[in-house]
């Protein structure tokens, strides 16, 4: 199906090009969210009266997304979930959430703006990308920890997920010193 694109869409083209996409993917998304016409006679001549206001709409998106970009690049929202010893969550962490965090720092984020291919499945710190327009993209850092102080130590690079016992790590040592004790011994035999 032929269409005239009223916003930037992707890989597909820019505003007032015209394309051919699939039917299903102009019946199903462009045309009822308003990013196209049909690319009939009737609507290039619409499209050609209303450019100027088109392009002013989408300038003003593109400056809201960006002003909303410079307070969203790099940072780092906590979540807080249960989780085993290994740092499997019982559950996951899907765009909603992370929805939510953000709303709770006070920015306003659309789910579909964010581009989690896979839920969060493990504790520590994720990168997230956020699509808020077609040209504006930054990513933010999700921090997934079982407690505030598990966060607090993720943020300062430590691995969570490790579990080292101080009981282990001497008797190691001990281990080992007697083990070369023993070669010492086996080689003066020979």
């Amino acid at each position: 199906m032929k269409v005239i694109l009223l916003e930037r869409i992707g890989r597909t083209g820019t505003i007032g090009d015209e394309v051919t996409v699939k039917d299903g993917f102009a019946r199903n998304f462009l045309l009822p969210q308003g990013k196209a016409l049909r690319a009939t006679e009737a609507n290039r001549k619409k499209f050609e009266g209303e450019r100027a206001a088109i392009e002013k709409r989408n300038d003003d998106r593109r400056n809201a997304a960006a002003g909303i970009a410079d307070g969203l690049n790099g940072k780092t929202v906590v979540i807080i979930r249960q989780a085993g010893e290994t740092g499997q969550l019982y559950g996951s962490v899907a765009s909603r959430d992370i929805v939510e965090a953000l709303a709770a720092e006070g920015f306003t984020v659309q789910r579909s703006q964010i581009d989690l291919t896979d839920p969060i499945k493990s504790v520590g710190v994720h990168t997230v990308p956020l699509n808020l327009h077609a040209e504006v993209a930054v990513t933010i850092n999700v921090n997934v920890a079982r407690s505030e102080d598990e966060a607090a130590r993720q943020d300062a690079g430590e691995d969570v997920t490790v579990t080292v016992y101080e009981d282990d790590v001497e008797g190691d040592f001990a281990a080992g010193q007697k083990d070369a004790q023993q070669d010492d011994r086996f080689d003066d035999e020979l």
